[in-house]
């Protein structure tokens, strides 16, 4: 039978207790809430036949970006369609079904056109329209977010049951583009209407990093600990995100200590939390601090991810554990399946190939000290980083390292230039870090020109 989810879409389940499970599922992946996996497991051992639930299962496994689950997602992909070959299902569903096959088959853009062909018929579809959002943001398609949700936002009135989270989904949008004012008031305005909204949220935390305000950065984390407390590892890219700010206020041994106790208390090697503890590590030594046999743990986990090649955003970060372990068997293994990934063809080969390779041996040389290579490296990767996935902050990390190594390569007008750009995508607003290096800047040409 069909009934009517808590997005207000068809949704093929036979009970009310399965349709509560299914809504369970769409507010845990909306929130990112730990019950995501409880309800979607209970639905589907009442329901096997749930064509669009096994998609699901499949589709989730993909965004975790880890080689091992692929056979999983196969799997899912086989039993949606058996059940889909017997049983009638939506438009919807079968939208789902697509999505699935399209990105198992190495074409997320194309996985991405099928979730937007369910949107233009069910433009309040809150559950496609974060599965869209979701995958774009793993190609870093800022552009492309944006437009998916303002699409779609007219159709979600106040009266919407999903409406703050589609908020949170634009804020973030709207802070990836450049609209920072405008994110954050979206931001805020979610979370009166889904105050466990963790990505809405962290959307405002990015604008406060984005615009150098600590202070209030650190304060909104603080005050609304309900967004992200009850959140599954998500709330350690929020306490990520307030050890970031820590450190724009100079705090750095505060942003330590939230490593210890916060970002790391769980010692998982999911690629987010990874590159939340890689790129803060790298950060705290780009400032000159001693961090300890820290990059052991992390390399530990990263030597088993070599071989993964699911995202270029996750190879580079397990890349900056093994050179801050000083893992060399590691790191070459890494570079040579980057070589052979690179000659294959479809997307992920595509970034592999620019601007991976590039960072990749950018990386290498930097972690070595051999800064001229890694700027000249780091600098051709630039333009297409943004294509690795993730945010502006995230990335940061390696904009910070190309910077310095051009500082220490001698390279001063190249690095200005960078800061500039660095500044101009910041509004104008000079954060701790731009500020430091542009006094550095000037006292090396000051000693140079003497």
């Amino acid at each position: 039978m069909t009934q009517i989810d808590i997005c207000e879409c068809p949704v093929s389940l036979n009970s009310s207790a399965a349709l509560d499970d299914w809504n369970g599922v769409i507010l845990g992946l909306l929130s990112h809430g730990t019950q995501t996996p409880v309800h979607l497991g209970r639905l589907m051992d009442a329901e096997p036949d749930f064509a669009m639930g096994h998609a699901a299962r499949g589709l989730f496994c993909l965004m975790t970006g880890r080689a091992e689950v692929l056979s999983a997602a196969h799997d899912a992909l086989a039993a949606a369609k058996t059940s889909a070959a017997h049983i009638s299902i939506t438009a919807r569903e079968q939208g789902w079904i697509k999505a699935l096959e399209l990105w198992l088959n190495g074409q997320p853009t194309a996985a991405i056109a099928a979730v937007e062909e369910i949107l233009r018929a069910l433009p309040h579809d809150t559950l496609s329209a974060k599965l869209s959002h979701g995958i774009r943001f793993m190609l870093g398609d800022s552009a492309g977010m944006r437009r998916s949700v303002e699409r779609v936002l007219d159709a979600h009135g106040t009266d919407h049951a999903c409406y703050g989270y589609l908020l949170g989904c634009h804020a973030f949008t709207l802070e990836e583009t450049g609209e920072y004012a405008c994110a954050e008031t979206a931001g805020r305005r979610g979370l009166q209407y889904a105050k466990d909204d963790a990505w809405g949220l962290h959307a405002v935390a990015h604008v406060c990093d984005m615009t150098a305000r600590a202070d209030d950065g650190i304060a909104l984390i603080e005050n609304n600990s309900f967004a992200w407390q009850g959140s599954n590892n998500f709330r350690y890219h929020v306490w990520w995100h307030k050890a970031l700010l820590h450190m724009e206020r100079g705090e750095l041994d505060i942003a330590l200590g939230l490593y210890d106790a916060q970002i790391r208390a769980d010692k998982t090697d999911d690629y987010r939390d990874i590159s939340n503890a890689t790129s803060l590590l790298m950060r705290l030594e780009l400032e000159g601090m001693d961090i300890g046999r820290r990059w052991e743990e992390l390399a530990d986990f990263s030597e088993n991810r070599v071989e993964d090649g699911c995202l270029v955003f996750a190879d580079l970060h397990y890349l900056l554990a093994l050179t801050g372990a000083e893992r060399g068997s590691a790191r070459d293994a890494m570079t040579t399946r980057f070589a052979r990934d690179a000659a294959k063809t479809g997307e992920v080969a595509a970034c592999v190939e620019a601007p991976g390779t590039a960072a990749l041996a950018g990386l290498n040389a930097f972690s070595e000290g051999r800064y001229d290579t890694a700027f000249l490296n780091l600098l051709a990767a630039r333009p297409l980083m943004p294509t690795i996935g993730g945010s502006h902050a995230q990335r940061d990390v390696f904009e910070r390292m190309t910077i310095d190594a051009g500082l220490r390569a001698g390279r001063y007008d190249a690095a200005d230039a960078i800061l500039r750009d660095r500044l101009k995508l910041r509004d104008g607003h000079i954060d701790r870090f731009a500020a430091t290096r542009f006094e550095k800047l000037n006292a090396a040409r000051g000693i140079a020109a003497q």
